[in-house]
């Protein structure tokens, strides 16, 4: 039985609150939700296949079908996947030209200063980063073969 899209989507759009997403999913389902968040899966696949115990190849979204992994991914891998997913959306939000521009125009909104928007939100994206990268490292070390090093087997898999 294979991991469908929408079970690493829903983990995904549950880490945060964003109202376009929840504009996208709740207006146009979740086959279309799925096609739009793909990339960002695309990005976590490549960043996670390095450290993941599980086979991560993906078949991607068609017209009328929904995405799937070939594998049944336990939750922990589906929650790594929709954890590095969220710091693609940021990464889209950091170059989102309307957000860089700061073209608002309820005063009741209005941003005072674009640079510390902009600063404040590169921060936020550069701590989310170190804590993927430190997901990255723990799981890495978790899945470890630490019997195989004891023996002095420090190459797994050959």
């Amino acid at each position: 039985m294979a991991t469908n899209l929408s079970e690493v989507a829903d983990l995904f759009l549950s880490r945060l609150s964003d109202w376009r997403l929840d504009t996208i999913y709740s207006t146009s389902g979740s086959l279309a939700f799925g096609t739009y968040v793909e990339p960002w899966l695309f990005d976590s696949i490549i960043e996670f296949s390095d450290v993941c115990d599980q086979d991560l190849t993906y078949t991607a979204s068609g017209s009328a079908t929904e995405g799937f992994f070939t594998e049944t991914l336990s939750l922990e891998n589906k929650v790594m996947l929709s954890q590095i997913m969220v710091l693609g959306w940021m990464a889209k939000g950091n170059q989102d030209e309307l957000q860089l521009r700061n073209f608002v125009t309820d005063k009741d909104f209005k941003t005072f200063s674009p640079a510390n928007n902009t600063n404040a939100r590169t921060a936020q994206y550069n701590t989310k980063r170190e804590e993927i990268s430190q997901l990255l490292v723990n799981y890495g070390l978790r899945k470890n073969p630490w019997a195989d090093w004891r023996n002095q087997d420090f190459i797994v898999g050959v």
